[in-house]
């Protein structure tokens, strides 16, 4: 195992460099190595050697996997600005109204 979030084997890895996939970023897609909870932090660097050895090549000279912030939910509110209570100034909503 690989990567134990998303528990990618050695062989899925295998599998991708066999179809021709030889960047972590196609890697990552194809297997969902390192999109697990850990986001990488575990196993990216375990991929990138894996990969390298594989492919003959040092962890330097394989493609990185692009790095994108965590996703978190965002009330629709937020967004429309419904929801959002002001409690000063000119327009402020009231419990009067």
């Amino acid at each position: 195992m690989i990567c134990r979030c998303e528990e990618v084997s050695e062989a899925e890895i295998d599998a991708a460099l066999d179809l021709g996939l030889n960047s972590l970023d196609e890697i990552k897609k194809f297997t969902r190595a390192g999109m697990g909870l850990c986001q990488g932090r575990t196993c990216q660097h375990l991929v990138a050697q894996y990969v390298a050895r594989a492919l003959g090549r040092s962890p330097a000279e394989v493609s990185p996997a692009r790095v994108r912030p965590p996703v978190r939910l965002v009330e629709i509110g937020a967004w429309t600005g419904e929801g959002r209570e002001e409690t000063d100034g000119p327009g402020a909503v009231t419990s009067d109204e």
